[in-house]
């Protein structure tokens, strides 16, 4: 007879995200991708945070797990430093009635904390059995997926005969500014959310029955995007992401246009068109379309042709004023601030690539930069970028923002730059626009207006698929355990050369792009 499975605190997440995700993990975990370096990332910061969080609690008994035996006895390990008084324990695991969870930080609760009318004014520091439960995370707030993660914790920490007074998150505060040696204190805040997880423990008690009747069921559950986050939690729509791509994997469609490459859908829209027997996006009645992007993308598929506003985009092209600098910075960014001035998550270039177009008939040029050395790379990158582009003309970026963004960022570090990244801004225009605000529309697009969709439609000789460095994340990710944390050096030149061709492409699939919206401007009529 087979020992039943406990559901553990990450299984318990999984199963809110899709009831079928968690199923596949513990019935055919082979046909989930793995994890991806991104999510990998993530979970590293995770680790550089707990290890400054940590240092707020001095005479704590850590505990955790380097090995399967370990784990195994993590929970009696937890139980004896517990009974044996410890104030603070950091990973603990506590398993009861087929739930386990591991804890970050469980604190005792002294007497002098303890109200009298809490019926336990009388017992002493060692015997109290009431705690502060407090989870380290690398986000900068708590959020709603928090408290879900906790109530499963305080629904175990209950089940196994202890108290808990406060619940609260400790995470990154978005304003630290890093002077100096890294302050814990500084860089950790703490937020309470007792209330809000306590009133969830009944929801969660009957949502880890149902994820255990899931467990236990023979057949992996349906699959279809509709059941993604069914408690409806805020602030994640990556879960219904994440698991699009998965469910892809698990019912491939070989129709380009299905409906499930319709844009930003929801899980309730994706079960009315499921159960309406819809299949296809040409096939999606209009009044079904949530949003203006959604229709653009069922009409021009329906009628395979794109939506172009000749005269709108012909005005905006003739805003631009020469010289044409097309611009794209790549940047850093941590949870732990790497260098002086720095804060935890923001953006900081370390690279830019900028094509430049001195007139309508000059020859394209190119500029760039990249920093290859294990310091701040914004002094640097700043004086040479004074000099490549000039103080005049259009400057074009995609996604006009995020260039501005670490502009104003970088005005704040090096203030004797201010004036020049302030002109810098006022001369930026977004070569996106025609594409967000539809003026140019193409079913192949599927409703983004990312560049690695635009470009392939626009100028399909280019392409991504081929570069060793594809994607900005991996680029940054690459560049930082290159530069900063010296790993790879035997392929460094190899890696240095491939994040100049990644940004290169970048800022010439701008000029690319440019081009091809020229060509629409002189010679496509209006479809509308």
């Amino acid at each position: 007879m087979s020992i039943p499975m406990p559901l553990s605190k990450s299984d318990f997440m999984l199963f809110l995200r899709h009831p079928a995700w968690l199923w596949l993990k513990k019935h055919d975990k082979a046909r989930l991708p793995p994890i991806d370096d991104n999510l990998q990332a993530m979970f590293d910061a995770g680790h550089q945070l707990e290890s400054y969080a940590e240092q707020l609690f001095p005479n704590a008994t850590k505990l955790g797990f380097r090995s399967y035996g370990e784990y195994l006895s993590l929970p009696a390990r937890t139980a004896r430093v517990i009974e044996q008084g410890a104030s603070t324990v950091f990973q603990g695991r506590l398993e009861v009635d087929g739930l386990t969870c591991i804890f970050d930080v469980l604190r005792r609760v002294d007497e002098g904390e303890i109200d009298d009318d809490e019926g336990e004014g009388e017992q002493d520091h060692q015997n109290s059995k009431k705690f502060d439960l407090i989870e380290i995370k690398s986000s900068t707030k708590a959020k709603p997926e928090h408290h879900y993660d906790l109530a499963f914790q305080l629904l175990v920490l209950e089940k196994a005969g202890y108290s808990v007074r406060k619940i609260s998150v400790l995470h990154l505060n978005k304003d630290y500014i890093k002077q100096g040696e890294i302050d814990p204190q500084a860089l950790c805040a703490q937020t309470d959310i007792t209330p809000e997880v306590k009133a969830l423990l009944p929801i969660v008690k009957q949502q880890v029955q149902a994820a255990q009747a899931t467990l236990n069921q023979p057949a992996l559950p349906d699959i279809s995007p509709r059941h993604v986050n069914q408690l409806k939690i805020a602030g994640v729509s990556r879960w219904f992401s994440d698991w699009l791509e998965i469910f892809k994997t698990l019912q491939p469609n070989f129709d380009p246009y299905n409906l499930y490459q319709l844009s930003y859908p929801s899980p309730e829209q994706i079960g009315q068109l499921e159960d309406a027997g819809i299949s296809t996006i040409a096939n999606i009645p209009d009044e079904l379309a949530l949003r203006p992007k959604q229709l653009a993308q069922i009409k021009c598929t329906r009628q395979d042709q794109p939506i172009l506003h000749r005269d709108k985009i012909k005005q905006f092209l003739e805003s631009f004023q020469y010289p044409l600098y097309f611009f794209d910075y790549e940047t850093l960014s941590s949870a732990i601030p790497l260098f002086d001035g720095m804060s935890p998550y923001a953006d900081y270039p370390f690279q830019y690539s900028l094509h430049l177009l001195r007139s309508p008939v000059a020859k394209l040029e190119h500029r760039e930069y990249l920093h290859d050395r294990n310091s701040n790379p914004m002094p640097e990158l700043l004086e040479q970028l004074k000099r490549d582009i000039g103080d005049q003309g259009t400057v074009l970026t995609w996604n006009m923002s995020y260039e501005k963004d670490c502009n104003k960022r970088m005005v704040a570090l090096y203030p004797q730059h201010a004036e020049f990244l302030a002109k810098l801004n006022e001369r930026i225009e977004d070569l996106m626009t025609p594409f967000a605000k539809m003026w140019y529309f193409h079913k192949d697009f599927f409703g983004s207006v990312s560049i690695k969709k635009v470009l392939p439609v626009l100028a399909s000789e280019l392409s991504y698929q081929e570069l060793n460095v594809g994607d900005g994340l991996l680029a940054r990710r690459t560049w930082m355990q290159t530069v900063l944390e010296g790993k790879n050096q035997a392929d460094r030149a190899q890696i240095m050369d491939d994040l100049k061709e990644y940004c290169r492409l970048d800022t010439y699939g701008m000029v690319r792009v440019w081009e091809e919206l020229r060509e629409v401007e002189a010679e496509v009529e209006e479809v509308v």
